[in-house]
């Protein structure tokens, strides 16, 4: 935060040391050392694994030898041809529905007189946190066509049949729509609010109606961040492994990601095979998210005065609480249901019986999760271990060069900044091929180590803190720091004394991101741990595969539990807003 308390507090502190050159003491040449630091860390965390990438997609797994083989054996076979064309299918089809929802409950929430807006948000939010995999083993419990709940429920009300098949394209596409509904939600909400209401309440004076207002003006006024929404629920669609692994591998419906881990699966694995198949999701996911860039730098466009002007939200009438009745079906969907779900399975000692039946409920997984189980245990410990180690590397890294970014001190910041974006465009799951394929042998060898799943971890999220990092520098005033260095002090102690302290609410919530994205990460993890090195999500995922959905429940509901402390603990203390926890 930059507020006034703050900053006073700041310049109250730093200015009588700046005075009697305490911080003048010891100084040395930040600028020197940031590039080097930079650079070598930036090339050691993104070029080599990606250099990598493509290089071995060239490159034999028999003979060793530079081939288009890789690329044949990829994409020539009709199943592999197939897994494509079920992508598409899933991320298209979870892309136009969580948009269209998503646009509408932006719109109720931050436009109309609904009430509950803030209830909605808060269970996005929640639906945003919880990862899709999780939703998806929920469902299992609820709509499998022989034991879930929802079909014995309809069965016992007289059907002759199941009315959900969860296990089925269609299914997926529902689970995956309910989490990722948070990312045109986001954008769209953000963009509604920040747009000017004066065409509005002309409109309404001239006898407009409110779908005539929402269609012609409202909704054009939001289409880049309609349009940003629809590309990364598209793009999050089609690289996601856990939900498709869950509920398409039954079906028998390949998928991309699926076929990458059967790829990886096979002993010797075939990582040139793998490397091949996934780049054109490399090439899709970097096509889209410039096109979402360009969608998104015009977002401005619709503007015509300086000022935003008066806010007055459209009065629905009668209709506001029917509106919420429907707004909050998503959230029931996407949060409650699935975690009434999971709850209720953890606390039955065999899910079948139901959770209800004599004798059945019980802590005994509770108990068995945290002191029977070695394992799980472990996993669960380094899960907090690696995730806070990850998010530390990444904060420190993107917030040096947020700085220089943003200060220009050196030359060649444009780059570094490139650097620290990159991963963004690289799906995890293709980002992990790249890291096992740079660091499985000499001279840095890292896979079956620790170090391979954190500084993945840190990879991938990079983007996250870089980003928020520069966004909030860019805010934070020159004046101050000027001050200090006309009083003798370094760039460094000024750095430390004046900006980061400035800066701690941008500096947490940014660690606070990407400690979230990599503990309920699956994609990554799938591909790059060992025995020893399991996280939780690895753990839940070994355990589902082996149908003990009752410890799957109850290791849901402790890493959730986790999450959610951490982000009300965070915020309660420092502060740190939970609108920053939305997908940008």
């Amino acid at each position: 935060r930059s507020d006034g308390r703050l900053r006073t507090s700041v310049v109250d502190n730093a200015l009588p040391r700046l005075e009697t050159g305490r911080l003048a003491a010891g100084r040395f040449p930040i600028s020197g050392l940031i590039w080097p630091f930079a650079s070598l860390t930036l090339a050691f965390m993104v070029l080599l694994p990606l250099g990598w990438l493509v290089w071995i997609s060239f490159l034999s797994d028999v003979t060793n030898e530079l081939t288009l083989q890789n690329y044949v054996e990829a994409f020539s076979p009709v199943f592999q041809q197939r897994a494509i064309f079920n992508s598409l299918v899933l991320a298209g089809s979870v892309a136009v529905i969580s948009t269209a929802v998503g646009t509408v409950l932006a719109w109720l929430s931050t436009r109309t007189d609904m009430p509950g807006g803030g209830l909605i948000r808060a269970l996005v939010l929640a639906a945003f946190v919880t990862p899709s995999f999780l939703g998806a083993l929920a469902w299992i419990l609820l709509a499998s066509p022989n034991a879930g709940w929802l079909n014995k429920l309809w069965i016992f009300a007289g059907a002759e049949s199941s009315l959900f098949n969860i296990f089925s394209l269609g299914g997926a596409i529902f689970v995956l729509t309910l989490y990722a509904i948070p990312y045109p939600f986001s954008l769209v909400a953000t963009s509604l609010e920040q747009a000017p209401s004066e065409y509005e309440n002309a409109a309404r004076t001239l006898g407009a109606g409110l779908f005539r207002i929402a269609g012609s003006i409202t909704l054009p006024l939001a289409l880049p961040a309609i349009a940003g929404g629809f590309i990364l629920a598209f793009l999050e669609s089609l690289a996601v492994f856990g939900s498709p692994a869950f509920l398409l591998i039954p079906a028998r419906q390949p998928v991309m990601t699926i076929q990458l881990f059967a790829l990886f699966s096979e002993t010797p694995p075939r990582v040139g095979v793998a490397a091949a198949y996934g780049m054109p999701l490399l090439a899709v996911t970097a096509l889209l998210l410039l096109v979402q860039r360009r969608l998104l730098a015009r977002r401005s466009f619709t503007t015509v005065t300086g000022k935003g002007g008066s806010f007055r939200r459209t009065a629905l009438g009668v209709w506001r609480w029917p509106a919420l009745c429907v707004a909050m079906i998503p959230p029931i969907l996407a949060v409650i249901l699935p975690y009434g779900a999971l709850f209720l399975v953890s606390l039955s000692r065999a899910w079948g019986k139901g959770p209800f039946a004599p004798g059945n409920l019980s802590l005994h997984w509770y108990h068995w999760a945290f002191f029977e189980s070695t394992s799980t245990r472990s996993s669960l410990e380094n899960s907090l271990i690696y995730c806070s180690a990850a998010a530390t590397i990444a904060v420190i890294i993107a917030s040096l060069v947020a700085y220089t970014r943003a200060r220009r001190i050196i030359p060649g910041t444009a780059v570094l900044g490139f650097l620290a974006m990159a991963p963004f465009v690289v799906p995890g799951i293709v980002l992990a091929i790249g890291f096992y394929a740079a660091y499985t042998h000499p001279p840095i060898k890292l896979f079956g180590t620790p170090w391979i799943l954190i500084i993945a971890f840190a990879t991938q999220f990079l983007p996250i803190a870089y980003a928020n990092g520069l966004s909030m520098m860019g805010t934070l005033s020159i004046d101050l720091e000027n001050a200090g260095r006309v009083l003798g002090a370094s760039r460094a102690h000024v750095l430390c004394a004046i900006t980061a302290p400035l800066l701690r609410g941008a500096l947490l919530s940014s660690w606070l991101l990407v400690f979230i994205s990599a503990f309920r990460e699956l994609s990554t993890a799938i591909f790059l741990f060992v025995g020893r090195t399991a996280v939780i999500t690895t753990t839940i995922f070994d355990h589902s595969d082996a149908g003990n959905y009752e410890s799957v429940s109850a290791l849901g509901i402790i890493m959730m539990v986790i999450v959610f402390t951490i982000v009300i603990v965070t915020y309660g203390l420092f502060g740190v807003r939970t609108s920053r926890l939305q997908p940008t």
